[in-house]
């Protein structure tokens, strides 16, 4: 078997992930390319993947019922939205409140 390249869909169990492989294939009735998704488990042994990161997978021996794939590397991190923090705002942020409550008196 040769490496595949995915996108990891979940990783919620330990130093295990879910890969999403997707492959085209010529559909010879309909005479299009159809897309078809594939899903691996795959074996992050330093539980580096996120949801949404790019990996290549390389063919190992089985680890486990479902588990015949091992993270080779990460070719793409995904950007984590990252909320604002919930504290007090800079005094130069300007917000609406005070520039309202300036521009008033």
């Amino acid at each position: 078997m040769k490496p595949v390249v995915g996108a990891v869909v979940s990783n919620k169990m330990q130093k295990s992930v879910v890969v999403a492989v997707d492959r085209l294939f010529h559909h010879k009735v309909f005479n299009r390319y159809v897309k078809r998704t594939s899903k691996f488990m795959a074996h992050d042994e330093k539980n580096e993947c996120n949801i949404g990161d790019r990996v290549r997978l390389d063919p190992s021996r089985p680890l486990s019922k479902h588990k015949h794939w091992v993270v080779a590397e990460i070719l793409k991190k995904a950007r984590i939205y990252v909320p604002p923090s919930a504290g007090p705002l800079p005094a130069n942020s300007g917000s609406k409140s005070e520039v309202a409550a300036s521009s008033s008196s």
